[in-house]
């Protein structure tokens, strides 16, 4: 029998200037943990919402910073809503990963 070591990461949520619902925290919560289960380096994330102050629909930011055994992996966003910015820096996260463990492996 193998015994997992279990592993609890910290992933911090900062709105600036507007409170974000719980909805909204929950959905972030649930990607930044499904795309760091896969890989064991990920200590903590940190995930920072911002509103643009222009007049164009697209003026919500996703920055979210992944911290990992001796580096960090940054993504930001900016699209329509927080979920479209967070799907797509989520996307742009796990193209560093798959890049980062290429590097390491060898």
């Amino acid at each position: 029998m193998i015994k997992r070591k279990e592993f609890i990461m910290k992933v911090t949520i900062n709105s600036v200037h507007f409170k974000a619902d719980q909805k909204l925290e929950d959905f972030i919560t649930q990607k930044v943990e499904k795309l760091c289960a896969k890989h064991s380096d990920v200590i903590n994330a940190e995930v920072s919402l911002k509103l643009d102050n222009t007049d164009t629909p697209e003026n919500k930011i996703a920055d979210i910073r992944l911290v990992l055994r001796g580096d960090d992996l940054y993504a930001s966003k900016q699209s329509k809503t927080f979920e479209e910015s967070i799907d797509t820096s989520i996307d742009a996260l796990k193209k560093q990963l798959e890049k980062y463990k290429g590097k390491t492996i060898k």
